[in-house]
């Protein structure tokens, strides 16, 4: 008899995304069918100087939902959407929690990303011909603040790992670094001179290809809302939020590690990895537990956010290395 033990992150079946989400069966498959057309063709297709103006200015296609991967689930409920959505860090457009409101100034169509640096061959790519060539797919993913909050998401999105192969990078590559847009007009925070913008962040090309890697484009069954990083934003789940770069413009494949926005400011509280670890504090707070939001509940921290079987081996000989923060 075939026993299945559950993965310690794994959430039962209770506790999945509703089924109503994906009850738009003739939407879902419209969009999977234009994907494989659109998968099917040359990247030059997808360059946006040979895009019709009028595509451009288009408006947004539908992005979800997308099935769930029930590989990707964990024990907690979800995190009720509203809660989510209302509750955001975003420091383009302030440095408080709820800049949700001011967040729907960002524009999100037009919108391109620069694929650059150790590369086979540079290119510029627009987000719906970005999309057109993966599969989308949901994931529930713990997400985890260096602020020892966290909640619970339903990201849908594809593996980061699809757009490395889109990418090619040479066998120098050993960092992905992540670039988010610069607009003080659409984006007042940016006018705050005494941060580093653009925001920048950055992985190593083993964390980035890792299974657990995702880029971001919808949540709840629903398009990326613009407070969570619209279009396009990573997600790490065994590293604290900060590292999850929204709204991405470039993504550039380096041989240096890359500087990144918090690790700029601050460079002795934010460091380069920001792997989560309950027995290395903040140098300002405990990281032994966290809030979770919508319940206000108090839970012990787990190692690497929860998802240590598939992340520990990358950082085997690496003892020496602050890999926390």
């Amino acid at each position: 008899m075939l026993i299945r033990t559950r993965r310690g992150w794994e959430l039962p079946e209770s506790a999945a995304t509703p089924e109503g989400v994906f009850r738009d069966r003739r939407r879902l498959l419209r969009n999977l069918a234009a994907g494989s057309i659109a998968a099917a063709l040359p990247l030059a297709a997808c360059s946006p100087g040979e895009e019709d103006s009028a595509d451009a200015a288009a408006p947004a296609p539908a992005l979800a939902p997308a099935p769930r991967n029930p590989a990707y689930t964990i024990e907690r409920a979800l995190t009720p959407k509203d809660v989510a959505g209302t509750y955001n860090n975003f420091y383009e457009y302030g440095s408080s929690k709820d800049i949700w409101q001011e967040a729907q100034r960002l524009q999100v169509r037009p919108w391109e990303i620069v694929i650059d640096g150790l590369v086979e061959r540079e290119f510029t790519i627009g987000i719906d011909d970005l999309l057109a060539r993966v599969e989308l797919e949901e994931r529930v993913y713990r997400h985890r603040c260096v602020e020892a909050w966290s909640m619970t998401v339903a990201w849908s999105g594809f593996p980061m790992r699809s757009l490395v192969e889109m990418a090619a990078p040479l066998a120098s590559a050993k960092y992905v670094r992540m670039e988010t847009f610069a607009d003080r007009e659409m984006a007042p925070g940016q006018r705050q001179f005494w941060y580093p913008w653009p925001y920048v962040e950055g992985v190593t090309i083993a964390e980035a290809t890792n299974e657990l890697s995702f880029l971001v484009t919808g949540a709840y069954g629903e398009t990326l809302p613009k407070q969570h990083g619209a279009p396009l934003r990573a997600a790490f789940p065994w590293k604290y939020g900060f590292k999850h770069g929204k709204s991405l413009v470039r993504i550039s494949f380096v041989e240096e590690q890359p500087l990144n926005f918090w690790q700029e400011l601050q460079g002795r509280e934010y460091g380069f990895w920001a792997n989560v670890h309950p027995g290395v504090p903040h140098p300002r707070w405990s990281q032994d537990s966290e809030r979770v939001l919508g319940t206000g509940e108090r839970v012990a921290t787990q190692l690497f956010n929860g998802y240590t079987e598939f992340v520990a081996d990358l950082y085997r000989g690496m003892e020496d290395q602050p890999i926390w923060f």
